[in-house]
């Protein structure tokens, strides 16, 4: 029972080590800034373009961040970031498509 009373030296509640991990925050960042800008602009028709492909980066980035991420903090916010993604890609490819009014 020694560990439960151990001060927590992390410093946040979902860090669970004290090392950096660069790459790690590199792909939560971006996969959030992009699962936000997919949501956003899922909300307009005339911006399907840019909401489906940033929605699918979104989902390529996090789910390649969730493949090398070590602390719960790095998952949680990846996590976020997926959902919002896959919402603005779903609702980017509702609204006309990857390509839709390119070609035709």
């Amino acid at each position: 029972m020694a560990q439960a009373l151990r001060p927590n030296t992390a410093g946040s509640l979902f860090a669970t080590d004290d090392r950096p991990h660069h790459l790690q925050d590199a792909l939560l960042a971006v996969t959030l800034v992009l699962g936000i800008t997919a949501l956003v602009t899922g909300f307009f028709d005339q911006l399907h373009l840019l909401s489906s492909w940033t929605g699918l980066v979104g989902i390529v980035t996090g789910a390649s961040g969730q493949w090398v991420s070590e602390t719960t903090r790095e998952r949680f916010g990846l996590v976020l970031g997926l959902g919002a993604s896959g919402v603005g890609f779903f609702l980017g490819m509702a609204h006309g498509g990857l390509f839709g009014g390119l070609f035709g």
